[in-house]
């Protein structure tokens, strides 16, 4: 059987991503087109899709590295703050973000809530991303 962890991590968000543009619960807010990502970034993503992209990589992280939430995940798409002269430091990306993308998994059923731990992926979500992985494995080898 083939998981998350056999094939690419790219390939395997770009193919949930489709998966879950299919999806009626995961919808982008009407100011997803404006927002920047995070304090260390100077413009908005500049994909259009960006944020079936992101809830994708989200449900991909908390299948990897367990539970955790909004603050955990924010860090984990941080990156260096440009201080000028001083030395750079590291800065959590928006946290807003995060949580409306695991607000709709959840709605959509991919997560379930882990009391005091934050949010873990529920059987229905390891079920999309062992499918897409299938998936990702055939087109690989054709």
């Amino acid at each position: 059987m083939v998981t998350v962890y056999d094939v690419p991590a790219e390939k395997l968000i770009l193919k949930t991503a489709e998966k879950l543009k299919q999806n009626s619960a995961i919808e982008p807010p009407e100011w997803a087109e404006y927002v920047k990502t995070g304090r260390h970034t100077e413009k908005a993503p500049v994909q259009e899709d960006w944020w079936y992209t992101r809830a994708a990589s989200i449900l991909r992280k908390l299948y990897v590295k367990g539970p955790m939430g909004t603050s955990k995940l924010a860090a984990e798409y941080g990156g260096p703050s440009d201080k000028g002269v001083a030395p750079n430091k590291a800065v959590k990306g928006s946290r807003n973000i995060v949580r409306k993308c695991m607000i709709q998994l959840e709605n959509a059923g991919y997560l379930v809530p882990k009391e005091k731990q934050g949010r873990m992926i529920s059987p229905s979500g390891m079920s999309l991303l062992d499918n897409a992985a299938k998936e990702v494995q055939d087109e690989m080898k054709s």
